[in-house]
């Protein structure tokens, strides 16, 4: 099987960014610089360059013919399995390649002297256009947990209730289960066996409705100007202060779900149905709302309900419809020492470590307003990791919080 490519620069694309921000926890890079991740029944992998994105899939079928290396001469179309070309346009969609990356960091930039300071030391980050299901059941694993955690979890679902699609090396590469695989009764105890505690009972319970109450309900909700590959997109709306009716609407009904709060609301919208607007407050935004948009005074001193709320109508106020992706962007701009450095260099500070990682592990459900305080100190109480997956040997920095 041999590599292929799109012409996509760093700006526009920078996958060692997008793809390990906390958006998706099923990617793993090897030691050689290449992200791989079983999606809808193919093992794809991924590696970039500064003007091209290299990519090959492998279907299990193929499996057993080894990868060639990228090819320095541009790939032709011609004679390329009807597979590979569809391929390409999933990548084009899961990478949500579309839009002009260029441009809208000219508008938000245009729209937000904080984000036209910061933005251009981080460019490239996009938001996935992830399956639904794969990003609620990653946000249902991301309540009160670390990025560890959720990913650990991920890859146990996968490995026991997903399809094998095929190795790299020795490691094995599972796809995500669907609904209807975690509706068997017997799933909520096995998962409590495996360490998701609390989770497990969530996890199976949005199985059932999903697969035996609400067939087709979770991808009602998504955003008809981002639909699944291969439909033809329509208008959402007009857009409001608190976003359009859609995305209101697929929030409100998220809330329903047993171990969805807001946040993991906001995460679903945005990451898995397309709703750009949809603004998810963690504890990190919550600071960043405070020191650069004057957030944490009168009567938004904590982070409330109504503060998460007046949060998001303020930065879709200055992005618009796409402010999640903005706020995204500035969440991974103000970590971009962790990003860069604490994944390469061995040498960095433990104490420097343990503050860096707090800020972008730290997942956070709202509760009503008395809970909310206590919520938070209880995380602070839990122990942080930060550790880059490899096909073969893994770097891992632990220090327990104090």
């Amino acid at each position: 099987m041999s590599w292929r490519k799109l012409p996509v620069s760093l700006t526009e694309l920078c996958i060692d960014t997008t793809l390990r921000c906390g958006q998706s926890f099923r990617w793993r890079k090897s030691n050689d610089n290449v992200w791989s991740c079983a999606l809808q029944g193919r093992l794809i992998s991924l590696r970039q360059d500064n003007t091209h994105l290299h990519y090959h899939a492998l279907f299990p079928e193929t499996l057993n013919a080894p990868p060639t290396p990228p090819s320095s001469q541009p790939s032709s179309t011609d004679g390329i399995e009807p597979e590979q070309e569809d391929t390409k346009g999933f990548i084009k969609h899961y990478l949500n390649l579309e839009p002009n990356l260029t441009e809208l960091y000219e508008q938000w930039s245009s729209a937000d002297l904080n984000f036209k300071k910061k933005a251009p030391k981080f460019t490239g980050v996009r938001i996935l256009r992830q399956d639904a299901w794969e990003a609620l059941v990653g946000f249902i694993c991301s309540s009160n947990n670390n990025i560890i955690r959720i990913s650990q979890m991920m890859e146990k679902l996968c490995t026991h209730y997903g399809t094998l699609i095929g190795h790299i090396d020795t490691k094995p590469f599972y796809d995500l289960p669907s609904p209807a695989k975690l509706a068997d009764p017997r799933v909520e105890a096995h998962l409590r066996e495996l360490g998701f505690g609390y989770r497990a009972k969530y996890l199976y319970q949005t199985a059932v409705m999903i697969t035996q109450e609400k067939p087709g309900w979770l991808d009602g909700l998504r955003n008809p100007e981002a639909p699944v590959l291969g439909s033809k997109a329509s208008s959402a709306g007009e857009m409001l202060p608190g976003g359009r009716e859609g995305y209101r609407e697929a929030h409100e009904q998220l809330l329903a779900l047993q171990g969805v709060g807001p946040k993991v609301a906001d995460c679903v919208c945005l990451m898995g149905l397309g709703w750009g607007e949809a603004v998810p407050v963690d504890t990190h935004v919550w600071q960043i709302a405070q020191r650069d948009y004057k957030f944490g005074k009168g009567k938004f001193k904590s982070l409330t309900k109504a503060t998460y709320d007046a949060i998001g109508d303020h930065f879709r106020s200055l992005w618009g419809k796409e402010a999640g992706w903005a706020h995204s962007v500035l969440f991974t701009a103000d970590l971009r020492a962790f990003s860069t450095q604490l994944m390469t260099k061995i040498e960095i500070k433990e104490e420097e470590s343990s503050t860096l990682v707090s800020e972008t592990i730290t997942k956070v459900e709202l509760t009503p307003r008395k809970a909310i305080k206590r919520e938070f100190k209880e995380e602070e109480k839990t122990v942080l990791e930060v550790e880059e997956y490899h096909l073969s040997g893994r770097l891992k920095r632990r220090k327990p919080a104090k």
